[in-house]
C-alpha cells in the first residue's frame, strides 16, 4: 500500500464507518496519547522496565498503527499529502545530513 492509497483508505473509513473526523486538535491529543503507548511498550520490551499484567497484551506493531492512523487523519484534514511531503523529506535529509553521520565519531 502507498502513503496516497493509505491515507484514501483511512478518509474512506472515517467517512463511512467512522461519521467523521474528530477535531484537528481532538486527533493532536489522540497521536500524543498513542505516541505514549508505543513508549510505555518499548521501555518494557527493550529498556529496564518490566511489562504490567495488563501491559503484556499490547503489540508495538499494532501500537505504530495507531500511530500512522492518527497522523494520515491529521494529515488527511490539513491537506498534507504525506507521499510528496516524505519525499521532500527525505531530500531535504540527504541535503543537511550527507557528511554529518559519516563524520560523526561517536557513530564509528
Amino acid at each position: 500500500m502507498t502513503l496516497q492509497e493509505a491515507q484514501e483508505k483511512v478518509d474512506g473509513w472515517i467517512k463511512t464507518v467512522g461519521v467523521r473526523y474528530f477535531s484537528e486538535l481532538t486527533n493532536m491529543a489522540i497521536l500524543t496519547e498513542e505516541v505514549g503507548e508505543v513508549a510505555r511498550i518499548m521501555s518494557r520490551q527493550y529498556g529496564e522496565q518490566s511489562f504490567r499484567d495488563k501491559d503484556e497484551s499490547k503489540e508495538l506493531a499494532d501500537e505504530l498503527a495507531d500511530v500512522l492512523w492518527v497522523l494520515i487523519c491529521i494529515a488527511n484534514q490539513t491537506g498534507v499529502d504525506l507521499t510528496s511531503a516524505f519525499i521532500k523529506n527525505i531530500e531535504k535529509k540527504n541535503t543537511r545530513d550527507k557528511d554529518r553521520h559519516i563524520n560523526n565519531s561517536k557513530l564509528k
